[in-house]
């Protein structure tokens, strides 16, 4: 007999949700989270879009309680210092769905799952997952349970790997692929007593380029306690391969730099040492297989620029909920059922990646594209509000004018 009917590795948010909405319809779910304790993680800004999935999980009362920053849009500044018209989210939606929060990953983590264990799954931290156990069936083979770091096994119906950019399973099926388009590395830290804008720009993403836009750009996002996320994104060869000095020296550099944000950190102070991420575009070529399936990061991660990575993370999590709720109800963990809901989220992240890869295209900018083509702003904003499972109405067919936008991807299928 089972001990479970799912078992979650990992807890951040696609696990977390994951856990949430397979429990909310009655299954025995259990979310092992290898750390003891809430740690830092990038990844703060959320996108409007994940309201629904808040919704869902119960979370949007805890979410307005909280010290969070609200966000109620992303503006660009070009290489000169030069700030664009803010992309305000209620354009599209003059709800106060179309406004979201800034977060510290710790806190909001813990948040989800506190949520999760009110919902009804277990949590477990500071239990580390060893390996994925597989059984032989006639259609080949299944995922029927986890072996822990202590020797011990747990068996289940489901295994959900939300391990996020460990990627565990995806790396042990070799399944992950990384964008060769997209190699890129990020140098972050946190600063407290950085400028903020007045009013209700004070929550809002900044994106800002250097003076050589094509080397790179910043993010800057606000965040509780006087703190703010910086962090530049440029090329591997560029940030890292070629470049002489530790990570702060270069760092430094780059936001010498970068006009729009001298003058904003000038008076501020450094609260952490700077911190190194790379080559983290990547997507897994299945995202489900007979007793187990992927979620957020898991499955695939996007560059940086459009804050989609908690979105998708969540996103993918909520659809792999009722796929999985789909399967047990029918009795059938099989790779087709536990991911019925594939082809629609890979559609959604592959809008979120032809915008991205519109960002990095040489001279591009969306004040040029949108002088061109006006008639795409609303869809424009959508897809930055993260409403990436709608139509585009020919968003993409006018911006492929300008840049070279990358091929539909396609998920493998089950043999």
């Amino acid at each position: 007999m089972t001990e479970h009917d799912v078992i979650v590795i990992g807890g951040g948010p696609g696990g977390a949700a994951a856990a949430t909405l397979v429990a909310q319809r009655g299954h025995k779910v259990l979310l092992l989270e290898r750390s003891a304790e809430p740690r830092f993680k990038i990844g703060e800004s959320l996108m409007p879009a994940t309201w629904s999935t808040f919704e869902r999980m119960g979370m949007i009362p805890k979410l307005l309680a909280s010290h969070f920053p609200r966000k109620y849009s992303v503006q660009f500044y070009s290489k000169s210092g030069k700030p664009s018209a803010p992309f305000y989210f209620q354009e599209t939606n003059p709800h106060e769905s179309s406004v979201t929060w800034q977060v510290l990953r710790s806190e909001f983590d813990s948040m989800l799952l506190d949520n999760a264990r009110e919902h009804g799954a277990e949590v477990r931290r500071g239990v580390a997952v060893k390996d994925v156990i597989f059984e032989s069936h006639p259609e080949g083979e299944r995922a029927v349970g986890v072996k822990l770091d202590d020797g011990s096994t747990l068996s289940s119906r489901v295994v959900v790997d939300a391990t996020g950019r460990s990627a565990f399973l995806g790396r042990k099926l070799d399944l992950v692929k990384p964008d060769p388009e997209l190699r890129k590395a990020a140098l972050f830290t946190h600063y407290e007593g950085a400028l903020r804008d007045p009013g209700i720009d004070e929550g809002a993403t900044l994106v800002l380029y250097t003076r050589e836009a094509k080397n790179g750009w910043f993010w800057y996002i606000p965040l509780p306690e006087d703190k703010v996320s910086v962090g530049v994104v440029g090329s591997i060869e560029y940030l890292i391969a070629n470049r002489k000095g530790d990570p702060q020296a270069v760092f430094d550099e780059e936001v010498a730099a970068c006009p729009a944000l001298v003058p904003r950190v000038r008076n501020a102070r450094q609260t952490m040492p700077v911190q190194v991420l790379n080559d983290f575009s990547y997507r897994s070529s299945r995202i489900a297989g007979d007793g187990w399936v992927l979620v957020g990061d898991a499955f695939g991660f996007l560059d940086p620029i459009y804050s989609s990575g908690v979105f998708l993370a969540l996103k993918s999590g909520e659809l792999a909920a009722d796929s999985i709720h789909e399967a047990l109800e029918a009795g059938d963990p099989s790779a087709a059922r536990l991911g019925a809901h594939g082809p629609e989220f890979l559609a959604g992240m592959e809008a979120m990646r032809k915008l991205v890869y519109a960002f990095y295209e040489p001279d591009f900018s969306f004040a040029k594209f949108l002088a061109q083509h006006p008639g795409c702003r609303v869809d424009l904003i959508h897809l930055l509000v993260g409403n990436v499972f709608r139509p585009t109405n020919g968003l993409f067919g006018s911006m492929g004018q300008m840049v070279r936008l990358p091929e539909e991807a396609r998920l493998e299928t089950h043999t």
